[in-house]
């Protein structure tokens, strides 16, 4: 570290639209503190207490995923159009705007990184418009590059795959400002466990047989149908055992512990937990939505998955980007899913051909590789000269 009269500060903006930005911020926040190279701190830009319009602004886009899909996939991609794109940026930015000075003023950084549009094109406004002068950096956790991301204020871009960094370029970003480091994922993902770890995990789920274990999450909020998903794949004769994870939906978690007893596989049912690394290391198979940072901790874990239920917009593009390089399948019904979860299990040359994908694919070192490069570009000049 540089002899700074103080440690450099970061400020990783966060936006609470399910957990995967935040568990992005926080992977990088680890490695940054890690590594020792500064302080950091992770806030959320949608938080009631930043601004009531922020909060506004999730609470319509939560419901409208969950009411009205299909007006929120019109307006992703009519809003990633060049000229609705850049005026639906520049509103956003100056509504925004506020928000983003209170944070600084709060937090006093010596930097910035987001892991959402909204704060990033918030910061870029206030660079363009001279209000400050901080570094700032964006790190796109989806497998796409949506218009919303792109500003030339924003001095780094960190971005999930080379083909987006060819995107993200074609946008009129300069190149050597972007670089495809993955999706950061937790450090509990860099180190793949050994047998013999894996074995006592399955044994503290209480699966004392040798059968598969098929992993189904459906993220933070446990979101999705997983009730009939669950019933589904219960129909199979095959020998197996399920892992649901719930999230925070409390309501789901009792209703599938109701029905456990009467189901024909063995099942364990979880709510939210801090067990994902070790339950991908564990499993066999994932069923997931297709959220960017669960897809990114399973192709850390070299996990085949199939993808359900995707919200339209940029999880639609995940699941488009996984499926398309072989280590996922989709499932467009609880027919197909069960049908799908046979043919894995009962083809063991095609379920390792999808680990042998995920593999290819994952990045589990992604955050440290962040952590090193924000410190590399941004602090360097200051370090090399000893401030």
């Amino acid at each position: 570290m540089s002899s700074r009269i103080k440690p450099a500060k970061i400020m990783l903006v966060s936006a609470s639209i399910g957990a995967g930005h935040t568990q992005a911020a926080q992977a990088v926040k680890a490695a940054i503190e890690n590594q020792g190279l500064a302080t950091a701190e992770v806030v959320d830009f949608m938080a009631g207490e930043n601004s009531y319009l922020n909060t506004l602004v999730k609470e319509t886009y939560l419901k409208m995923i969950d009411i009205f899909p299909d007006m929120y996939d019109l307006l992703y991609r009519w809003s990633q159009m060049p000229r609705p794109g850049s005026k639906v940026q520049g509103l956003m930015a100056i509504a925004m705007k506020r928000s983003m000075l209170r944070l600084i003023n709060a937090y006093r950084p010596d930097a910035i990184i987001c892991t959402h549009p909204f704060p990033c094109g918030a910061a870029a406004y206030l660079k363009r418009t001279r209000r400050i002068n901080l570094p700032l950096a964006g790190v796109i956790t989806d497998f796409a590059v949506h218009r919303l991301w792109c500003y030339n204020e924003t001095d780094l871009y960190f971005v999930a795959t080379p083909e987006l960094k060819q995107e993200l370029a074609a946008q009129g970003i300069a190149s050597a400002r972007i670089h495809a480091t993955g999706i950061p994922v937790g450090p509990k993902f860099i180190l793949q466990p050994d047998v013999a770890a894996q074995t006592a995990f399955r044994a503290s789920l209480g699966f004392t047989n040798s059968y598969p274990i098929v992993l189904i999450m459906g993220g933070g909020l446990g979101l999705g149908d997983l009730e009939q998903a669950v019933l589904a794949i219960d129909t199979l004769c095959l020998p197996l055992n399920l892992v649901v994870v719930t999230g925070r939906n409390a309501t789901l978690r009792r209703s599938l512990l109701a029905k456990a007893k009467s189901l024909t596989h063995h099942i364990k049912v979880l709510g939210y937990t801090q067990h994902v690394p070790e339950l991908m290391a564990a499993a066999d198979l994932l069923i997931t939505k297709p959220g960017a940072l669960t897809i990114s901790e399973a192709l850390s874990r070299h996990l085949p998955i199939i993808l359900c239920q995707a919200i339209p917009g940029q999880e639609e593009e995940n699941a488009a980007y996984l499926t398309r390089k072989g280590a996922a399948l989709r499932a467009d019904s609880n027919h197909s899913l069960a049908s799908l979860v046979y043919e894995l299990l009962t083809h063991s040359e095609r379920l390792n051909y999808m680990r042998e994908m995920a593999a290819m694919l994952g990045r589990p070192t992604a955050a440290p590789t962040i952590a090193t490069t924000v410190w590399q570009e941004l602090f360097n000049a200051e370090a090399a000269a000893g401030r």
